[in-house]
């Protein structure tokens, strides 16, 4: 199992991306967390990286940006976020 970089870009109270990390820590992944929920660098970071992002959470694995936590979710049920994440 070799180890992926994981990143988070979340909001606080922000429902989905506490699901998005209950997911990631489920699966005894570390991850990365970028609070955007007041701007600044950090949110235009995530809009540099992640073009056309205007929601939260925006998870990333090894630099590609793998969407929010429905599509996290998604990957999970299909058995492919697993291999993205190296379990």
């Amino acid at each position: 199992m070799s180890a992926r970089k994981v990143e988070i870009y979340t909001k606080w109270g922000c429902p989905y991306c506490t699901a998005a990390k209950a997911l990631l820590d489920g699966k005894g992944v570390s991850f990365t967390e970028y609070d955007i929920t007041m701007g600044g660098a950090k949110r235009d970071e995530m809009r540099a990286r992640v073009p056309g992002a205007v929601t939260v959470p925006q998870v990333l694995i090894d630099d590609v940006a793998c969407g929010g936590y429905d599509d996290i979710a998604a990957l999970d049920r299909q058995g492919r976020l697993d291999p993205l994440l190296g379990l």
